[in-house]
């Protein structure tokens, strides 16, 4: 019997029918776009951290069922959701100069990453218990991000929009990177589930998916320490302020280094009068004062006054000339500067200028940038008869940073860091999640020094003892745990990062072996089905 083309066929390209193709292409469009901006707000300043599984689930659907194209453009335009307004402050560092082109360009680089992530995972969907490889793949992507472009950019991962709530926890077990997992799992198990609400045998694998997540991060919060194993210290912060100009920053460092000369001398009047309790360490921010070799006399007149060893915050210039570096100096009040750590991971246009020749094209600012030094030491000091661990502003954001410190005996996290440059923007307050999703990690305290705010001390289990404002000149001084302990994710180290990522590599890999097998399959039962007729 030979085989027609049904009659309705002429009908299939009308007007009305192309409108109605169109429109799951455009609903799914716009799912994957609110759903990027609903992962947005998850972000501080808001505690909004139960957001970000619900912005999974919006992408969870959007991808359903897609192949691979489809899964890179609404992972694109996921991301792209997520990242314009998340990234806004650079417009505050580099709009004045670049105008919007980094902003968009940065943007549009990180969410190419998403957009790859979720073409992955129409491929991973295919297996058994496709939630959890999806994730996987989502999660796999932040790694490659944190080397490129511009060096690398870890800013938005998924664990950074959970510095409290239900999955906090999980940190200490696998990182940032289990955080993550947790969370993207939660929320692609939910397509999953609401497909198979009535055959509640096939419901009982997604519902797992959602739940388990949640269950495991609160069942984990009472192992969270936050005790003195190794004695106390009390620490003080001098955050000078800063005018409120952007890059416009760099060409006055004098009033900010003056700034923070005069909010030390505050403090060490308040110390002596009694007005608040001598610290037994006090923490200057990232860059509050340029110095040659070590040799300051204002520092030395101040830190004396103070009759404390300080962290100095400092660009630096080594004996002999060469390179800038951005430093922080172990201060002591009689001997002077000591030992000095500095910043490994500079940042792009800031601190260093990438693609030199490139960035002249848009802008003769480049000229008259200079390009500092990396350090090459582990993070890592001894100071005030403690040794601290002390990333230097965006270094929060790379995990080895902090986790090299505290493998070296580090009992206290110190994040001085210099936020001026981004105006009155969400950017001190993302950081500052940062660094308590790291107390969580490490089982430590982090004491935050800011040249303009926000400056924070932060208690072992992520929650803040106390903080400032932005914009304002301020100290603080609070007590924190020294500890000693190891978690299980300072244990594992990078190993459950390059775990996740090579799960999520043998899934796209299975993934890609079932399409070819689901396609040879059908080929096969076209041509008996053709052979038949």
């Amino acid at each position: 019997m030979a085989v027609t083309a049904p009659e309705s066929t002429a009908t299939d390209d009308t007007p009305a029918r192309r409108r109605r193709n169109w429109r799951p292409w455009l609903l799914r469009l716009a799912l994957a776009a609110a759903s990027g901006f609903v992962f947005y707000l998850s972000f501080a300043p808001r505690p909004l951290w139960w957001l970000a599984p619900i912005a999974f689930a919006g992408l969870g659907f959007a991808l359903r069922g897609r192949r691979l194209w489809g899964g890179l453009g609404y992972g694109f335009v996921f991301g792209l959701s997520l990242y314009l307004p998340l990234l806004t402050w650079l417009q505050d560092f580099l709009g004045a100069e670049f105008g919007p082109w980094p902003w968009l360009g940065l943007s549009a680089a990180l969410a190419a990453y998403l957009g790859i992530g979720g073409a992955l995972a129409t491929l991973a969907a295919r297996l058994p218990g496709g939630p959890v490889w999806m994730s996987l793949v989502v999660i796999a992507t932040e790694t490659p991000r944190t080397w490129w472009p511009l060096g690398g950019f870890p800013w938005g991962r998924v664990a950074f929009s959970q510095p409290e709530g239900a999955y906090t926890p999980l940190a200490s077990i696998g990182g940032a990177p289990l955080v993550g997992f947790a969370v993207v799992l939660t929320g692609f198990a939910v397509p999953a589930l609401v497909s198979r609400l009535r055959t509640p045998r096939r419901a009982l694998l997604p519902a797992a998916g959602v739940v388990v997540p949640v269950v495991a991060g609160l069942a984990l919060w009472p192992t969270i320490g936050t005790g003195a194993q190794t004695g106390s210290l009390t620490v003080g912060t001098v955050q000078g302020n800063a005018p409120n100009a952007g890059l416009a920053l760099m060409d006055d460092s004098a009033t900010i280094r003056a700034n923070h000369l005069a909010q030390s001398d505050r403090l060490a009047a308040e110390i002596h009068s009694g007005a608040v309790p001598k610290p037994d360490l006090v923490v200057w921010p990232e860059t509050a004062t340029q110095m040659a070799a070590g040799v300051d006399p204002g520092v030395d007149q101040a830190v004396a006054d103070l009759g404390v060893p300080t962290l100095i915050g400092a660009i630096y210039r080594p004996a002999g000339g060469g390179r800038v570096q951005n430093s922080e100096i172990v201060w002591d009040p009689r001997s002077g500067p000591g030992e000095r750590y500095s910043k490994q991971e500079l940042v792009p246009f800031g601190e260093y200028v990438p693609a030199r020749t490139i960035a002249q094209w848009v802008t003769p600012f480049v000229d008259d940038t200079g390009d500092m030094q990396p350090g090459t030491g582990p993070s890592v000091l001894d100071v005030a008869g403690t040794r601290v661990t002390a990333p230097i502003c965006y270094e929060i954001a790379y995990d080895y940073v902090a986790r090299e410190g505290v493998d070296l005996g580090a009992q206290l996290i110190v994040l001085p860091t210099n936020n001026a440059w981004y105006g009155e923007s969400e950017m001190s307050y993302q950081q500052l999640a940062m660094a308590r999703l790291r107390a969580v990690e490490h089982s430590r305290a982090v004491v935050v020094s800011a040249t303009s705010g926000v400056s924070a001390i932060v208690e072992p289990d992520g929650s803040i003892q106390r903080s400032t404002s932005e914009f304002t000149a301020a100290s603080l001084v609070g007590r924190v745990p020294l500890r000693d302990t190891t978690t299980l994710s300072d244990r594992l180290g990078a190993w459950t990062e390059y775990g996740l990522v090579g799960a999520a590599l043998v899934a796209v890999l299975a993934g890609v072996v079932v399409r070819l097998r689901t396609r040879r399959a059908s080929a096969e039962n076209t041509t008996r089905a053709t052979g038949a007729g």
